[in-house]
Parts: structure tokens; C-alpha cells; sequence
């Protein structure tokens, strides 16, 4: 008895408010004077939120060409033939003209999109290593195992930077071109593709390693590039502020999309006579055709789109609020008249 007890006093809970559970708490009772306001109040908020992010979304101007190449659809048909069944395809080039009636307002963003391509696919976005990327020396040379196929080089080089997702890197190529008076001469329209990554990506996320001797090429010595690139991370770009792991395009496709259709952005047009957008008149967007999407039964898209207070194009926020708000008022309808039907049988037996 004696040890039973002092067996059960060493694991007995101190004698407090907070551990015995005495704290004094508070526990509504939802009454229909309650409940009804609270669900036609959130209802009309969702309603009115949802009408002012549809509408918005509305108001975005988009321009989108698909120019995947299928069979009599525009002049990359051409590049995409070519290409059908050669990894990596030849170097190929076409071009997108269309007209302008009036401005397109500005600021104005282009993007490219994909079609049916799955970066959620799990072997898929694992397939990489964040301290290779990072710029840790050690990791360069020794890549994870998640990388592989894409780890070593058929000469046995690790490869940087490693995995599937930096070998299937996006390498097609775009300039805009403006043709301001009939007949007149086209006139580049300059595209900034500085500051299209997240923050955090490029300022954390993404490092090149030490250099060698001031020498980027020297670093990456010893390394090779993934199988489908035509030249080495660090030939990527030839500013030196834009090379290797923190290029640009580079980070914005590490970070992996949702769904297998997504945007990713390549420019912003902002600069010079087209701060306000793109004025009215013809263009032509020269495309160098690169990269392949016919073996995956994939599209690729060009998109000119402006942006609101709520961001880019996506009327699909604005219907789900609309949504929610209109269940919220429903159910508000349908507990209210259960309330008033129930509540004449309690006056009646109360009677």
C-alpha cells in the first residue's frame, strides 16, 4: 500500500488551476440570434469580395499565341517538324505578328506557359539538390542520390547543377519587335528580365559557388552540364550579376508549378516609350524554338498580360469566395427556417 501510493503520488499532476484544469474559460452557446447574423453577415462579405476580385480579373488584358507548331497552325510548324523525334532538336527560329487597335496598358508582363507538363510529379521535383544550389563546394562535386539519372555524366563528372528539373530547363528565346508607322521599319521593344524571380530564391535559396582565381568557368571545373544543355551553367548569361545558379530563368524554373499547366514569367515591359504599355500599331515576337513538348503531348504559349491590384489573371478566386458566400446565405435560409418551424412546436407543447 505504502509503495502503491508513492508510485502514484510521483505521477499525480501538480495540485494547479492550469494542471488540474480549473483555469476559467468561456463556452458560447450559440443561439439563433447568433448563429442566422453571423452567416448572412460572412455570406454578404464573401459575395462582396468575390464580385470585386471577379471583376477585377476581368479587367486584365491578356494576348496569348500558341505556338507549339501543329500541323497548319502559324510558321513554327515548320521548327516543330523538324524537331519531332531529335533530342536535343536543331536550332530553329519563327515569328508571331499580330496588331495593336489601341494601347495595351502597361505595366505589361510576358509569359510563357505549358501545357500537360506535370513538375508535381514527385520523382520529378525531388530530383535535384538544394545544396548544390546553394554553392557549397563540397556538394557540387558530390551529388545527391535524388539527382540520379542526371548525377553523373556518361564520363562519371557530377553534374551541376544535378536532376531532372534543371535538365528539362526551359530555353526557348523571345525579343518584341514594334513597328510603329505602315511600312516602316520595326524597332526592338526592350524587355527587362531583371527582378523576375522571387526574393528569396534568388537572394537565398540560390548561390553560385566560391570563385576560382575570380573565375567563374574555373569553379565549375571538373563538372559537366545536364545532358539536354547546349552549353554549361555558367555560360548561362554574360552578365556576370546573372550567371550560373543565380540566372534568372534558371531560378524561376526550379521553383516548381502545381499543376500541369502554368505561366512562368520571362519580362516585364516598362522601359523607355513603353512605360505605359505597348502603344497601338504592328509587332512581330521573334521565337527561337527550342525547346520540345510534342513527346509529352504538351502546347507552349506566348502571353502579353497586364496586372490589378489582385495580381495577374484568375477569375477562379473571385467564383470560389462567390461560392462560399452564396453556401454561407443558403445555409443562413435553411437554419432559419428550421428555426422558425421548430420554434412554433415549442410554444405550442410550452402551451
Amino acid at each position: 500500500m505504502t509503495w502503491s501510493a508513492t508510485a502514484r503520488g510521483a505521477h499525480q499532476p501538480d495540485n494547479t488551476a492550469f494542471t488540474q484544469q480549473r483555469l476559467p474559460a468561456w463556452q458560447p452557446l450559440l443561439s439563433a440570434s447568433i448563429a442566422l447574423p453571423l452567416f448572412f453577415c460572412a455570406g454578404l462579405a464573401f459575395i462582396g469580395l468575390g464580385l470585386g476580385l471577379y471583376y477585377s480579373s476581368n479587367g486584365i488584358k491578356e494576348l496569348e499565341y500558341d505556338y507549339t507548331g501543329d500541323s497548319g497552325t502559324g510558321n513554327c510548324s515548320v521548327c516543330a517538324a523538324a524537331g519531332q523525334g531529335r533530342a536535343p532538336p536543331p536550332p530553329c527560329s519563327c515569328a508571331w505578328y499580330f496588331s495593336l487597335p489601341e494601347l495595351f496598358q502597361g505595366p505589361v508582363y510576358l509569359y510563357y506557359e505549358l501545357t500537360n507538363f506535370y513538375q508535381n510529379n514527385r520523382r520529378y521535383s525531388v530530383s535535384r539538390d538544394d545544396a548544390q544550389l546553394s554553392g557549397l563546394p563540397s556538394a557540387l562535386r558530390h551529388p545527391v542520390n535524388e539527382c540520379a539519372p542526371y548525377q553523373l555524366s556518361a564520363a562519371g563528372l557530377p553534374i551541376a547543377p544535378c536532376g531532372a528539373i534543371a535538365n528539362s530547363l526551359f530555353n526557348d528565346s523571345f525579343s518584341l519587335w514594334h513597328q510603329r508607322l505602315p511600312g516602316g521599319l520595326y524597332v526592338e521593344v526592350p524587355l527587362d528580365r531583371s527582378g523576375i524571380a522571387w526574393w528569396t530564391d534568388y537572394h537565398v535559396k540560390f548561390r553560385n559557388p566560391p570563385l576560382v582565381n575570380g573565375s567563374l568557368a574555373l569553379a565549375f571545373q571538373g563538372t559537366a552540364p545536364p545532358p539536354n544543355w547546349r552549353r554549361p551553367v555558367y555560360e548561362l548569361s554574360p552578365d556576370p550579376n546573372n550567371t550560373g545558379f543565380i540566372n534568372q530563368d534558371f531560378v524561376v524554373w526550379m521553383r516548381t508549378a502545381a499543376l500541369p499547366t502554368f505561366r512562368k514569367l520571362y519580362a516585364r515591359i516598362r522601359q523607355g516609350n513603353y512605360s505605359a504599355g505597348l502603344p497601338r500599331g504592328a509587332y512581330r515576337v521573334n521565337i527561337t524554338y527550342n525547346y520540345p513538348v510534342r513527346a509529352f503531348g504538351g502546347h507552349k504559349l506566348l502571353i502579353f498580360s497586364s496586372i490589378s491590384w489582385m495580381g495577374g489573371k484568375n477569375p477562379f478566386l473571385g467564383i470560389a469566395y462567390l461560392v462560399v458566400g452564396s453556401l454561407c446565405i443558403l445555409t443562413g435560409f435553411v437554419m432559419l427556417i428550421v428555426y422558425i418551424r421548430y420554434q412554433d412546436q415549442d410554444d405550442d407543447y410550452e402551451e
